[in-house]
């Protein structure tokens, strides 16, 4: 009787101080991000414009999935490289699954506070970026001009070395 009592306590409190998110789940989601051609800068930001990240690709990484209490983070994922053009892609977070089995295993405590501060409660929508990079159309030009040959609106520009 005495044992049955105590595992029924223990249930008890691991139901009411659980959250189903934060134990069957994760706050910090793997992504892969990947280009063609390979080697070009990748620069993540959240949504606070905080740089999370800064490498080149290939490259595999965690991002939070949670920016504080009851809230879901996103990012911008920046793609660049000398001769192409840059390209900028949108990661959200939505609603993680795990999250309503609160209702059944973690309660209260769980669906109100464990998984909302832990961000458990929310997920990563992608786990890959694959973006093709295209050559860039606009052509750099340098023009070495005679200072006869520089127009008389432009001379207020020029800067003596």
């Amino acid at each position: 009787m005495k044992l049955l009592f105590q595992l029924s306590l223990i249930t008890i409190l691991f139901t009411f101080f659980t959250g189903c998110a934060s134990i069957v789940s994760k706050s910090n989601w793997p992504i892969s991000i990947d280009s063609n051609p390979d080697n070009a800068n990748v620069s993540i930001v959240n949504k606070r414009g905080i740089e999370v990240f800064k490498g080149k690709t290939p490259t595999a990484l965690k991002l939070k999935s949670g920016s504080g209490f009851f809230a879901k983070e996103s990012y911008v994922v920046t793609l660049s490289m000398n001769g192409y053009e840059t390209k900028k892609i949108d990661v959200e977070c939505k609603l993680n699954g795990w999250y309503f089995g609160n209702i059944i295993l973690g309660g209260v405590i769980g669906m109100l506070i464990v998984d909302p501060a832990t961000g458990a409660m929310y997920r990563l929508d992608t786990d890959a970026v694959n973006e093709t990079l295209h050559k860039s159309n606009s052509t750099t030009e340098l023009k070495i001009l005679n200072i006869k040959d520089v127009p008389e609106s432009l001379k207020n520009n020029l800067v003596k070395l």
